[in-house]
């Protein structure tokens, strides 16, 4: 799959912070029986690799993606994990350079058309309007869609299961970005099913009228 094919496989790509290694694989088989398949495990704590290691060699059907990438280095690193794609929130030259060499498809985040013209011309047209909300939300996708038309966003910041189907109707958005779906106390609680349950409402976003 491309990086498009991945963005399309879920509505909903959930960014996932792992306090404890040992939720790793049961987060992630509760966000697959749902029907969300792309994750996005960020390097946000220690955990971070070794959760994407882990998800990657148990759970075949699951896309498993790095997160919060902001170093070069963390391409090959997050490669040797398992990660199938990686998403920063931000692009610099380096970071820009560090994907191309790894072969780790990149989606970056952006926050300004100068931005997103940027990284254009360093050849990404699947960009993460990051943070969403702060940066103008459906607004400025609808904005963008104009004068950059051949861009496709997964919009990431700020978007809860209430605002996301406005976001989804963007001809520009492909997917988006959240949290909500991975809550902490139930995490912390091993509520599986209450995540599963999450997970069916966030799949539910993709279905067409």
């Amino acid at each position: 799959m491309n990086l498009l094919e991945m963005m399309r496989a879920s509505p909903v790509i959930p960014v996932i912070q792992i306090d404890n290694p040992e939720h790793a694989l049961p987060l992630a088989r509760a966000l697959v029986a749902g029907g969300i398949r792309v994750l996005e495990v960020t390097l946000r704590t220690a955990h971070g690799l070794a959760a994407i290691r882990a998800i990657a060699s148990a759970i075949p059907e699951a896309i498993v993606g790095v997160g919060t990438v902001t170093r070069a280095d963390d391409f090959a690193a997050a490669l040797d994990a398992g990660a199938v794609f990686a998403v920063s929130p931000g692009l610099t030259p380096a970071v820009a350079e560090g994907a191309r060499r790894s072969g780790l498809p990149l989606l970056p985040g952006v926050m300004t058309p100068s931005e997103v013209m940027a990284a254009r011309e360093l050849g990404f047209y699947q960009l993460k309007l990051f943070p969403a909300v702060p940066a103008g939300g459906v607004g400025m996708l609808n904005a963008l869609a104009g004068p950059l038309p051949d861009v496709t966003f997964c919009p990431t910041g700020g978007i809860t299961v209430a605002s996301a189907p406005d976001f989804l109707k963007c001809g520009n958005v492909a997917c988006v970005g959240g949290s909500w779906l991975t809550p902490k106390d139930a995490m912390q609680a091993g509520d599986w099913g209450r995540i599963t349950e999450l997970a069916r409402q966030a799949a539910a976003l993709g279905a067409k009228d």
